[in-house]
């Protein structure tokens, strides 16, 4: 199950890591809002009012979208929404991973993304849901709860639901169809060779 499980987590988790579109780490980043308030002495920035973020194949909108730089340049994301969403292609496949939380959280110190309350990531049709999912994408850990860390799940509801569909046969799987030709096939009559008598 976790080989399954970490690679879904990590492929929609992270936007810009190794499964994401490379290519879309070196094309501009598009932010649109309502409203930009850049408060330069405190390195905050704050995007208000259906707020887009886009960046190659990577769309993500919010309703509130705040950066904070420290000293050394390292960033800190926060959105809210209502939900927030995220999209981007995977790498080398024509494949989508889509995510919704109520908040988003990126530490690009850490490389560490958290998404909160009514979290999901889907990758086709492979389906993560928590109420808190976590991933570190340096050390490749992720984490799905009913809660997030140092709070208590509500009674019946704080589950962790993954849904995985088995991958689809190709013509080149061995399988009913492959039986039936080679059960329907005429037998083989072998014939020794002439120098072996």
């Amino acid at each position: 199950m976790r080989a399954i499980v970490l690679p879904l987590i990590g492929v929609a988790l992270a936007a810009g890591a190794a499964l994401a579109e490379r290519a879309d780490r070196e094309k501009e980043i598009v932010v649109g809002a309502d409203r930009l308030t850049a408060d330069d002495a405190n390195r905050i920035s704050t995007f208000e009012g259906n707020v887009v973020i886009t960046q190659g194949t990577m769309r993500m909108t919010a309703a509130r979208v705040t950066v904070k730089e420290d000293p050394e340049r390292f960033k800190y994301y926060v959105a809210n929404g209502a939900p927030v969403t995220f999209r981007q292609k995977r790498d080398k496949v024509d494949e989508w991973v889509e995510g919704f939380a109520e908040r988003a959280e990126f530490d690009d110190r850490n490389d560490v993304l958290k998404l909160f309350s009514r979290a999901k990531v889907k990758s086709n049709q492979n389906e993560i849901t928590g109420d808190f999912i976590s991933y570190d994408m340096r050390r490749e850990l992720a984490e799905v709860s009913g809660a997030p860390p140092g709070t208590t799940p509500p009674a019946n509801t704080g589950r962790v639901k993954v849904i995985i569909l088995p991958p689809k046969k190709t013509e080149g799987d061995k399988g009913e169809k492959a039986e039936k030709a080679d059960k329907a096939a005429p037998a083989l009559n072998l014939k020794p060779d002439a120098g072996s008598q």
